[in-house]
């Protein structure tokens, strides 16, 4: 029978062409096979890099602190101090215990390295202003560079000014109701205080029944 005989077959140019084309494709799958999962089976990569960037901290300056004087190193400057008249040194005693009729407030009038010290001495019955006086920090140590002591005198800072309210009485007005308010603002010059503006109040000698006396004069 045609194709059944027993004698050796060769095969065919066309065949072992066919054959051949089949093991290239079976070699070329093997091959991607083993690439795409060789070693452990997961992709090799290199390390990523990073762009993580540690800030540091800065570090918050000091800011520079001044400790103002207490009320007890106040009263010993005016008491120390030459220009302060006798008769308010005389007065500036305590009240009750330690505690002196001073007003301080610290404030920036005269641009110097620290605060200025504003110093209001009164007595200690009324509450009656007898000096007021203004310090400043020069090499090292407070100076006396204002003073006000026509009493009754009350001194303040009013934003960035020096105010000085003073009153004046006439025969027989009593302490709580003057004659006269006088407003003086002053404003700090380099090495003084000038007087930039003043206001006058005269009041009524009509109300008030205060027996109680004006204050003398120093």
């Amino acid at each position: 029978m045609r194709g059944l005989g027993t004698g050796t077959i060769e095969p065919s140019e066309a065949l072992k062409a066919a054959i051949t084309a089949v093991a290239v494709l079976a070699a070329l799958g093997l091959f991607v096979s083993a690439c795409a999962t060789g070693g452990t089976g997961a992709r090799d990569e290199g390390p990523a890099s990073s762009d993580t960037v540690v800030a540091k901290a800065a570090t918050p300056s000091a800011s520079p602190t001044t400790q103002e004087p207490t009320r007890q190193d106040v009263v010993k400057l005016v008491k120390s101090d030459p220009e302060v008249a006798k008769a308010v040194k005389d007065a500036l005693k305590p009240c009750v215990a330690d505690e002196y009729p001073v007003d301080v407030s610290y404030g920036e009038l005269t641009g110097g390295p620290v605060n200025d010290i504003v110093v209001n001495v009164m007595t200690c019955h009324d509450a009656v202003g007898v000096g007021a006086y203004v310090y400043r920090m020069e090499n090292h140590r407070y100076e006396n560079v204002f003073k006000a002591e026509e009493p009754p005198v009350y001194a303040e800072i009013d934003r960035g000014d020096l105010v000085v309210t003073q009153q004046s009485y006439e025969k027989g007005d009593p302490v709580t109701y003057p004659s006269i308010e006088q407003v003086i603002t002053y404003n700090w010059r380099t090495t003084y205080f000038a007087r930039v503006s003043s206001t006058q109040t005269q009041y009524s000698n009509a109300v008030g029944n205060d027996d109680t006396p004006a204050p003398a004069r120093n």
